[in-house]
C-alpha cells in the first residue's frame, strides 16, 4: 500500500473485505481511503470518478451516510484488481 494509507484507511479496507458484508461503512471513510490510494474526482452529476491501478470507475454516492452492499461488491472488485485486498 501507499505511504498515504493510515490506520483508519486500513480499518476501512478490512471492513470492506469482511464477510459477511460489514454494515455501517460510511461513505466518507470509503472516499478517504480511495483518495489515499487513487485519484478521486466528483463529477457535475454528483457521481464520483475513481482512477485506481490504471482503471477508472464511476460510483454513485449513497443517499445516506453508509454504503450499500452493491457498492461494497464494486469496491471489493476495484480494490482487488488494484492489488489492495488485505
Amino acid at each position: 500500500m501507499t505511504e498515504r494509507v493510515n490506520a483508519d484507511h486500513r480499518a476501512t479496507l478490512e471492513r470492506i473485505f469482511s464477510h459477511p458484508e460489514g454494515a455501517n461503512i460510511e461513505w466518507r471513510q470509503v472516499l478517504s481511503l480511495l483518495e489515499a490510494v487513487g485519484s478521486v474526482t466528483e463529477e457535475h452529476n454528483g457521481k464520483v470518478k475513481i482512477t485506481l491501478g490504471g482503471k477508472t470507475e464511476v460510483l454513485r454516492p449513497p443517499r445516506g451516510k453508509d454504503v450499500d452492499k452493491g457498492t461494497i461488491v464494486e469496491l471489493r472488485r476495484m480494490l482487488s484488481s488494484a492489488g489492495l485486498a488485505p
